[in-house]
């Protein structure tokens, strides 16, 4: 597999939140997603091996228009669902065309749940219904309905930096998380505070 970059961390809290963060390399969410990129989000989220990601990885020399079809049905759900979470934190309504995506996906990839064993430990492993690589996007599906029928519980927010717009769950104690990452964004805020108030 070639050396590319894996999100340093998962942020978001939630498959689908993480999932609509993406690509999450500093600054907002850039509009394009490429094959690379989508597949180490599929590793770094657990939702293939490092072994299915190198094979995944090759899917696009040998197999382009199943590659191409399954990138265009991820950024239609990424973008669908990055509408519906901004609705969301703006408590808006959630319009019907952006559930669209989430919904075509849960029909698609109907299945279940095994219990596989590596030799070492058990695991649990969705099984689709039907073939293809529709089933890579399902658990992001389930995760999206999931926090659009909590609704406020899901305690969906948007960074406060202006400048980062990546979406997350405030599973705080006190519910007041600000930040995408204190380690970031907070980090970044709290310099610029100190700098403020000492060149004043």
């Amino acid at each position: 597999m070639p050396d590319l970059a894996v999100p340093s961390s998962l942020l978001g809290g939630r498959l689908a939140i993480d999932f609509a963060n993406i690509p999450s390399c500093s600054g907002a969410p850039a509009q394009h997603l490429s094959w690379e990129e989508l597949i180490v989000f599929f590793q770094a989220a657990g939702i293939v091996s490092a072994e299915r990601g190198s094979s995944l990885l090759a899917l696009s020399g040998s197999d382009p228009d199943a590659a191409q079809t399954l990138l265009s049905r991820s950024l239609r759900l990424r973008d669908a669902l990055r509408m519906a979470f901004g609705a969301m934190v703006k408590k808006d309504a959630i319009a019907s065309e952006w559930t669209e995506p989430i919904n075509e996906i849960l029909r698609i990839t109907e299945g279940h749940n095994e219990l596989v064993s590596d030799g070492i430990a058990w695991k649990m492993e969705f099984v689709a219904r039907e073939g293809g690589l529709d089933w890579l996007l399902a658990a992001i599906a389930r995760s999206a309905a999931e926090i659009i029928v909590e609704g406020a519980q899901s305690r969906l927010r948007v960074c406060a930096n202006a400048q980062c717009g990546l979406f997350f769950s405030d599973d705080s104690r006190t519910h007041r998380r600000r930040w995408c990452s204190m380690a970031i964004c907070g980090n970044r805020h709290k310099v610029a505070s100190f700098a403020r108030r000492h060149s004043a």
